[in-house]
């Protein structure tokens, strides 16, 4: 079996090398070797790469997807979770497809004043019922 040092398995996943030193330092990879000071890692090390991509993509922690993968490093993943996740997904696509609407006919709307059209008062108060856009502190 080829081995991958870390400088190939950085270029083939776009992931940096000290990300792989992180993701190895918390147990998501393993290497199995060195060839000098060079990590060397199997050629699955790229589909579990993708995997936790994916896991960050859909908001996971890293610890969330470290108990997605077996002791062999495969994933074991844990279907309850994965439909809990996607629901949560659809009903933020849900609210911000609501948002985006809202925005379009905010910037479309012919009234003379966003105040005196009533489609716009109604979206306000929707959003309103639903917890409106949420407020982040920076």
């Amino acid at each position: 079996m080829k081995f991958l040092d870390i400088g190939e398995v950085s270029e083939k996943s776009g992931v940096k090398p000290s990300a792989l030193r992180y993701y190895e330092e918390v147990g998501l990879i393993s290497s199995v070797s060195r060839h000098g000071l060079r990590r060397q890692f199997p050629p699955e090390v790229l589909l579990q790469l993708k995997l936790i991509s994916m896991g960050k993509s859909a908001g996971f922690s890293l610890d969330e997807i470290a108990g997605m993968f077996g002791r062999n490093g495969m994933p074991d993943l844990p279907r309850e979770t994965l439909r809990q996740k996607a629901d949560e997904i659809d009903r933020q696509i849900r609210e911000l497809k609501a948002l985006s609407d809202t925005l379009r006919h905010v910037a479309d709307c012919p009234a003379p004043s966003h105040l005196e059209c009533p489609t716009f008062r109604r979206l306000v108060n929707v959003a309103g019922k639903r917890g409106g856009a949420k407020v982040r502190a920076r």
